[in-house]
């Protein structure tokens, strides 16, 4: 980023020009004021050729790793086939199925509605917490942080989020209906109901009992990370810590 802000002006019209092909493009500027004059031909096809390299790989990683989990039962069996070359062609066309699902996100609509998912996930998590330590006789002032105005601000983004998720894509039903507004705005709901039952038949799991529920293991209690004695460092090793890390 450093060299990228050296190579023009802070102040350069074509940066700033919301209808120029150049805008917010400080190297194809510099390549063109360098003469090279299909500077955006070029710039793009690097972009692409990182794309694909980043693509590519981030396909052989993921692959590789459902390959393994298919084979050391974390996954579907069937996930950890290979053909005669050794090639893990299933997990690959798992690979390529997410991948090309995860193109959803494009949409503003699906990005709302997985967001919702996750924080009515969230809400309803908070409140069966607060339940079981309620009924377990469990004082809350233990815990080291404490959602303000509970149990009614819970309970209203918990209202919330559901009517996020019912209504955010209405405009699919207006006249005339859109199937494919319809498809990209709620396909995530479906898909969630889908994968949390195929989870619970697969795994046999059941709801916990409030009263069972397990709230404390794994806590981790006041004392027990060593902080360093921040007095005692130097400056310059201050500001080695806020520059390096």
């Amino acid at each position: 980023m450093f060299f990228i802000g050296i190579l023009l002006p802070y102040d350069d019209k074509r940066l700033l020009s919301s209808g120029s092909k150049t805008a917010q493009s400080p190297l194809t500027i510099a390549l063109s004021d360098a003469g090279i004059l299909p500077a955006a031909h070029l710039i793009n096809g690097l972009i692409v050729i990182s794309v694909i390299s980043a693509g590519n790989s981030s396909l052989y990683v993921a692959s590789r790793t459902i390959l393994y989990m298919g084979r050391s039962g974390k996954a579907p069996a069937i996930l950890g086939r290979t053909n005669k070359a050794g090639v893990p062609w299933v997990a690959l066309l798992f690979t390529n199925l997410v991948a090309c699902i995860s193109f959803l996100s494009l949409s503003s609509s699906a990005g709302k509605l997985y967001s919702a998912l996750i924080t009515l996930s969230g809400a309803i998590t908070h409140i069966r917490f607060r339940q079981a330590l309620a009924i377990q006789g469990e004082d809350t002032s233990v815990l080291p942080f404490q959602a303000m105005f509970y149990p009614w601000g819970t309970y209203i983004a918990l209202a919330a989020n559901i009517f996020l998720i019912f209504f955010q894509g209405y405009t699919a039903f207006l006249h005339p209906f859109s199937a494919e507004d319809f498809v990209v705005n709620y396909i995530l709901l479906p898909v969630f109901v889908v994968l949390v039952l195929a989870w619970k038949f697969a795994k046999q799991t059941k709801i916990v009992k409030l009263e069972e529920m397990d709230i404390w293991s794994g806590r981790r209690e006041y004392g027990d990370d060593v902080t360093e004695d921040v007095s005692k460092k130097t400056i310059w090793t201050k500001i080695k810590d806020i520059i390096v890390g």
